[in-house]
């Protein structure tokens, strides 16, 4: 990259059966980029492979944001839950498109919400579908994962010591962070070459991974820290961690 060319960061629209969810919640996550000093770049999803294609190699990164879909069980070789909403083809196969391409040139990857759930079954992980099904009865009442955009701090996480998300923000020790979540499912079996690097302390259920490799730089949390850079630093890092990726 140029010297003083700021990154630019592919960012798939959220959803493609709904237009206003996706008009209205991508431009948290542009901003987001902006202040971290990124670009970010709008992917529709109803182009032809090969204009997605034309976008994504313009890019230096990738962000895989939040959706009100669910993805398609079929994918992890499981029946559908009751509780799973309908799936998005479209958002899927862009996402698949992404995440093929900074495999391949060993782009920067951040996933949040959904794009942690897509990140985790592109290398082959698995799914909860419905984290109140998933839970022991008496565990089901201690965090509200569906808690929504209104409550600004949903539960806590706890992050890994050790891990590269510890590092992302600055400690050594094994921190725990609030966090506001809008989840209804979760990464279960984790994919090849992703670890675990933080959960919630109250009832295990995974809140962000990585990759394994030192020379690729692939995160995703389970919760909207899109939702929260004016609030507090940890969500802030994360961001810059992205765009200090994309620069290399």
């Amino acid at each position: 990259m140029p010297a003083n060319t700021k990154p630019r960061i592919a960012i798939p629209m959220p959803h493609s059966l709904d237009r206003e969810y996706a008009e209205r919640a991508i431009p948290q996550y542009e901003r987001a980029v902006e202040q971290a000093g990124g670009v970010p770049v709008r992917v529709p999803l109803d182009e032809t492979p090969a204009d997605v294609m034309k976008i994504i190699e313009t890019c230096d990164g990738v962000l895989l944001p939040g959706s009100k879909a669910d993805i398609d069980p079929v994918r992890f070789g499981a029946s559908r839950s009751p509780h799973a909403a309908a799936a998005d083809p479209r958002r899927d196969a862009v996402d698949n498109l992404l995440l093929q391409d900074a495999y391949n040139l060993r782009k920067p990857v951040l996933g949040i919400c959904y794009g942690l759930q897509s990140l985790n079954v592109y290398r082959g992980g698995s799914l909860i579908q419905h984290i109140p099904d998933f839970l022991p009865e008496e565990l089901r009442a201690r965090v509200n994962h569906e808690a929504g955009k209104k409550i600004a701090v949903a539960h806590a996480v706890e992050i890994e010591k050790g891990s590269k998300l510890a590092e992302i923000l600055v400690t050594e020790e094994k921190p725990v962070i609030p966090v506001n979540s809008s989840h209804h499912q979760s990464a279960d079996a984790i994919g090849n070459r992703l670890r675990i690097s933080a959960r919630c302390p109250d009832d295990g259920i995974i809140e962000a991974l990585e990759g394994s490799d030192a020379d690729h730089f692939v995160f995703a949390v389970q919760w909207h820290p899109e939702r929260s850079v004016d609030l507090d630093e940890p969500s802030r890092a994360i961001f810059r961690a992205l765009i200090k990726a994309a620069t290399r």
